[in-house]
């Protein structure tokens, strides 16, 4: 795996390495491997991840062939690095001034 520094930028790109490992499975992989994991409940695992994935990829072919509605977007809160737009000045009632 590879990242590049731009700029002497280290935090962006120990960022961008830290996206990627999560991507790849990294993290979850080096903390199923922390302890021993006896091959029955390895098993066990490997077969509800396949389901899952099977069930996973059902739901998506169904949605795409219109059979089941896709599910509803959540709403997405505010990117809380940009700074919001400035509130608009209170007005004030006529004859209050």
């Amino acid at each position: 795996m590879q990242v590049l520094v731009r700029d002497n930028n280290v935090d962006q790109a120990l960022r961008v390495l830290k996206k990627k490992m999560q991507r790849e499975g990294i993290f979850r992989e080096m903390k199923q491997r922390k302890a021993y994991e006896k091959p029955s409940v390895r098993k066990a695992r490997e077969k509800a991840e396949a389901v899952r994935r099977a069930r996973k990829q059902a739901r998506k072919t169904a949605i795409r062939e219109g059979l089941i509605a896709a599910p509803k977007p959540k709403p997405r809160p505010l990117n809380p690095r940009r700074p919001a737009a400035a509130p608009a000045p209170a007005s004030t009632p006529a004859g209050a001034a």
